[in-house]
């Protein structure tokens, strides 16, 4: 017979809060997150670009044209960065689905991510996602100036905007989905 392992010193104190089948968290609702999240993303990407290119632009020696072009630019970015990003997003979410870090089990058996688990989450996103937008940003306005303008503005807006869509998602139980019990 297999002797248990002991268990860790540094652990959870409440048997809840580290139970044999913890809750899993279903692709539906990872899908379900890339997209409200890319929605909130893109609105973000596209007035931001905008509002650089009219404004920062000029500074950095590009020429982003009349409003309507400096508004197809701040557009072809916004669009473009829904395909790039709802992958990446998928990708993200999946990955952190497989650490266990900062997540616990409420009283009525109901997974709960932690504002730390948020947090970390959060900023390994931004640093993937503004990478992700630099690149495009210079595809688009073959600036490079512009290009690190719209991805660093990016990072503050961004990072507030992906924490409260965190905390929100963390207060949905749709899509958490209870393991059967092994026996």
């Amino acid at each position: 017979m297999r002797e248990q392992p002991e268990r860790p010193i540094f652990g959870p104190e409440d048997p809840r809060l580290d139970p044999p089948n913890p809750p899993e968290v279903s692709h539906a609702r990872s899908l379900a997150k890339a997209i409200s999240w890319r929605v909130v993303g893109t609105i973000d990407t596209l007035v931001l670009s905008f509002l650089i290119l009219t404004f920062l632009a000029p500074l950095f020696g590009h020429d982003a044209g009349t409003h309507a072009e400096t508004a197809q630019t701040a557009t072809l970015i916004a669009l473009t960065e829904v395909a790039t990003k709802m992958l990446l997003y998928f990708l993200h979410e999946r990955g952190w689905e497989r650490l266990r870090w900062d997540v616990s089990v409420d009283e009525e058996g109901h997974r709960k991510d932690g504002p730390s688990r948020s947090g970390v989450k959060t900023a390994t996103w931004r640093v993937l996602a503004s990478l992700d937008t630099m690149i495009l940003a210079l595809i688009f306005t073959g600036n490079l100036g512009t290009a690190v303008s719209i991805g660093g503005f990016e990072v503050i807006t961004k990072l507030v905007l992906y924490y409260f869509h965190e905390r929100a998602w963390a207060h949905i139980r749709w899509g958490i989905v209870a393991k059967p019990a092994q026996g």
